[in-house]
C-alpha cells in the first residue's frame, strides 16, 4: 500500500503545489478544504475540487466550520473590515490574518489523517507568509509535531509538512511551473470570487511570484500592477 498523506487545500497556489510535491513523493492524496466562513469561499472551494479531480486524490473532503468568522478580528473572515491594499514591504501582522487558524485547520487535518491511516499532513506555508503571520513560522510546526506525536495514539506516525517553509512564493511558481501545477485551477484573491482583484496582499505576491519568473499568471485580473 502507498503511503497516504492529507493535503490542506485552500484552493491556492500554494496548496496546490504542496499536493504536487507529496504526489512527487510518492503519497495517495487524501484532500482536506476547510470552509471557516472566508470572503471568497465559494472559489476557493470550487477550485480545491478540480485540484482534487486533477490530482486523483483518492478522497476529497470538505468540513465546515462557523467558529473562526465568529471569533472575527480578521478582514478575511469579517464583513464588516475592509481588506487592505497590498503593502508587500510592510513588517506588521496583517488584517487578513486569522487568529490561530493553522492550528485550527492542521487538528482538522490530523484528525482526518489519523482516521485514514495516513502517514503525513502536507501544508502549504512558505518563508513570506511567517513574517506577517506567526503561525506560518518553522517553529510553529515543529511545536505542532510535538503535539501530534503526544496526542495521537502510540501506533499513529503523521509528520507534519511544510516543505516551502524556507522557500519563497517565488520558488513555488518556479517549481510548479516546472511540474505542470494546473495554477489556471487555483485562486488566492482575498476579496473577489472573480475576477481577482490584483491590489490585496495575496494578489500582489501572486503576480509579483509569476512575474519574477516570467510567466504570465493564467487567472483573470481586475488589474494586474507590475510588483517585480
Amino acid at each position: 500500500m502507498n503511503d497516504r498523506a492529507v493535503v490542506l487545500a485552500s484552493g491556492g497556489m500554494d496548496s496546490a503545489t504542496a499536493a504536487a510535491v507529496a504526489q512527487e513523493q510518492g503519497y495517495e492524496l487524501y484532500m482536506l478544504h476547510t470552509s471557516y466562513g472566508q470572503r471568497t469561499e465559494a472559489k476557493e472551494h470550487e477550485c480545491a475540487m478540480a485540484q482534487a479531480d486533477r490530482f486523483g486524490a483518492t478522497d476529497f473532503l470538505t468540513l465546515t466550520t462557523n467558529h473562526l468568522s465568529k471569533i472575527g478580528a480578521s478582514s478575511l473572515t469579517d464583513e464588516s473590515m475592509t481588506v487592505s491594499a497590498a503593502d508587500l514591504d510592510s513588517e506588521e501582522v496583517p488584517d487578513s490574518y486569522v487568529p490561530f487558524r493553522n492550528a485550527n485547520l492542521l487538528s482538522m487535518a490530523v484528525a482526518y489523517a489519523e482516521a485514514n491511516d495516513c502517514d503525513a499532513v502536507f501544508i502549504g506555508a512558505h518563508s513570506e507568509d511567517f513574517s506577517g503571520y506567526p503561525d506560518c513560522r518553522p517553529a510553529f510546526f515543529e511545536a505542532f509535531q510535538r503535539v501530534v506525536d503526544t496526542g495521537t495514539k502510540d501506533e499513529t506516525a503523521i509528520t507534519i509538512e511544510a516543505p516551502f517553509s524556507d522557500r519563497s512564493k517565488t520558488d513555488i511558481a518556479a517549481y510548479g511551473v516546472e511540474h505542470g501545477v494546473p495554477y489556471e485551477l487555483t485562486w488566492s484573491c482575498y476579496r473577489n470570487d472573480e475576477p481577482a482583484c490584483g491590489t490585496c496582499d495575496a494578489c500582489a505576491y501572486r503576480l509579483q511570484a509569476f512575474q519574477r519568473i516570467g510567466v504570465r499568471d493564467p487567472i483573470q485580473y481586475e488589474q494586474r500592477p507590475e510588483y517585480a
